[in-house]
C-alpha cells in the first residue's frame, strides 16, 4: 500500500508550477538514488559468489510475462511520480 500525504501541499517556491515539478524530479532522485545503491549490491554479490557476470546480466532477454510484470510495475510508478499532476486534474475537474 502507498502512503499518501494528508492535507495541503506545501509551497516552497513562488511558481507552483515549478515547485510540483521539483516534488516529482526530487521523489525521482530519491527512488533512482536508492535502486541504484540496491542494484550495485546485488550485481556485486551475484559476480563475487561466481552466480552471474555482468555480461550475463547485460545480456538478459526478458520473457513475455517478465515483458508484463515490468510494464505492469513501470505504470504505477509512473502514476506514483505524477501524482500531484493527478490530485491537481482532479481538482481542476471536480471545480468546473
Amino acid at each position: 500500500m502507498v502512503k499518501t500525504a494528508k492535507g495541503k501541499r506545501p509551497v516552497y517556491l513562488e511558481n507552483q508550477q515549478v515547485d510540483k515539478l521539483l516534488a516529482m524530479v526530487m521523489a525521482l532522485t530519491g527512488e533512482v538514488s536508492v535502486l541504484r545503491d540496491r542494484l550495485d549490491t546485488i550485481e556485486r554479490l551475484l559476480e563475487v559468489k561466481g552466480i552471474l557476470s555482468a555480461s550475463e546480466i547485460e545480456g538478459y532477454q526478458p520473457d513475455a510475462q517478465v515483458i508484463n510484470e515490468r510494464e505492469k510495475w513501470r505504470a504505477e510508478y509512473i502514476a506514483r511520480v505524477l501524482r500531484v499532476v493527478q490530485e491537481e486534474l482532479q481538482t481542476v475537474s471536480q471545480d468546473s
